[in-house]
């Protein structure tokens, strides 16, 4: 939080900061990574095991805790988490270090616990709810819409298995 509202403060247009009322943890790396990779954009929070990357994991907010969650369910996998909370200043970036965060060629899903519109310019797929008027306590209505780790990992795996690649 105190990344982002730097950026604000610094920078020249509007801000939107979107809090949640979930209890979310503090991730390891983030206090290391976010002073920098905040302000591009996007940024590898968790980075894979081993010398290949077989897929790669987005979170916005609150959902890159569950992608970290997801990493223990895709042992064998060498798995990279990715924490994108802005599009605009991460397409601000050069080439490379867009395709340093996200290689081409990698499988890769997104988790945003809303629409699911404009992830096709990062991801192969979403785990996402592109529909309104559902309502239940926060973790109930989460596990209904599939925001659950098991459900993110499966998800990775699908990808893995239809040979999915930007």
């Amino acid at each position: 939080m105190s990344q982002a509202w730097r950026i604000h403060v610094d920078g020249d247009g509007p801000t939107a900061l979107i809090l949640t009322r979930q209890k979310i943890p503090v991730l390891g790396n983030t206090a290391d990574r976010a002073p920098d990779g905040l302000p591009r954009g996007a940024y590898t929070l968790v980075d894979e095991e081993g010398d290949g990357l077989d897929v790669v994991l987005i979170g916005t907010g609150s959902e890159v805790a569950l992608c970290v969650d997801a990493l223990d369910l895709l042992d064998g996998l060498s798995v990279r988490v990715v924490s994108m909370p802005s599009w605009e200043l991460f397409a601000e970036q050069p080439d490379a270090y867009r395709e340093e965060v996200l290689p081409r060629g990698v499988p890769t899903l997104a988790v945003e616990a809303g629409a699911t519109f404009g992830w096709e310019r990062y991801a192969d797929a979403v785990v996402g709810i592109d529909h309104f008027g559902a309502s239940a306590p926060g973790t109930l209505a989460l596990e209904k819409f599939g925001f659950t780790a098991e459900n993110v990992a499966a998800r990775a795996r699908a990808l893995l298995e239809n040979g999915a690649s930007r």
